[in-house]
């Protein structure tokens, strides 16, 4: 049973499309991957199946109930079923760690002051940066912002999480450490993933499933083996990062 479908999406700006005609079931549990060419669409596909952005066409199921025709009141039981780690990781520079991860608590559970902080305090130990406690997110390193972000995205025990590029800025070293803690998370945890990526090898670490944004399309690959040896002749420029092909005239 598909816990996201998307059917028949299209979304411009303005007289700009960016996505047309886009159909995608995704299960829960499953770890969905989207890869393709900077500029293309990825994050529009993420923000639309996450509700932060309304589309011209089509429609979006959340456990099966339509996203669009939702009251507000209707869609606070399924917002708080949602993480989002955005790329920039939109951290409170004036929050430490634990106020960090602590804020949305206070938001939206009726936790009391000293639970909430034990809780967040939890989930920086889950993390592995219990040491960052009271530092500021400018008092600590990339890799340890990126765990500071997930550990929030995380803290409300959401059944699905949008990663947009959560290895951006990082080196392969970093970047593979991140991916294993999300996936060990998501293992614990039972939940459903839809990642962006723009490194090959951490969608092929991360991924059930890889679906290449490119030409206002959705390409769904199938699996990180299907996806290396895809017919298409976009797809195998691109996953292979080859500098001729259909894909030049992109750049």
């Amino acid at each position: 049973m598909s816990i996201i479908s998307l059917q028949d999406i299209t979304v411009a700006f303005e007289d700009h499309v960016v996505l047309k005609q886009v159909n995608l079931n995704i299960a829960a549990g499953e770890s969905f991957v989207i890869v393709g060419p900077s500029g293309q669409g990825k994050t529009t596909l993420l923000k639309t199946m996450s509700g932060l952005i309304t589309p011209q066409n089509g429609k979006v199921f959340i456990e099966q109930k339509e996203w669009m025709t939702l009251s507000p009141k209707e869609r606070l039981p399924l917002l708080k079923k949602m993480g989002i780690l955005f790329q920039k990781n939109a951290l409170f520079d004036s929050l430490t760690c634990v106020e960090n991860i602590s804020f949305p608590l206070g938001e939206t559970t009726k936790l009391t002051e000293w639970e909430i902080t034990k809780r967040a305090e939890t989930f920086l130990d889950v993390v592995g940066i219990p040491h960052a406690r009271d530092l500021y997110p400018d008092e600590i390193s990339g890799g340890m912002q990126k765990r500071l972000g997930i550990a929030r995205a995380l803290a409300l025990d959401p059944e699905i999480i949008f990663y947009d590029d959560p290895t951006a800025g990082l080196d392969p070293i970093t970047s593979k450490k991140i991916i294993e803690l999300i996936l060990k998370l998501k293992a614990e945890k039972g939940s459903t993933i839809v990642a962006i990526t723009n490194d090959m090898n951490r969608a092929y670490q991360m991924a059930d499933r890889i679906g290449v944004v490119m030409d206002q399309q959705l390409i769904i690959t199938g699996t990180p083996e299907e996806t290396q040896n895809h017919k298409d002749p976009r797809v195998h420029q691109f996953v292979r990062g080859l500098l001729e092909g259909p894909l030049t005239t992109m750049a």
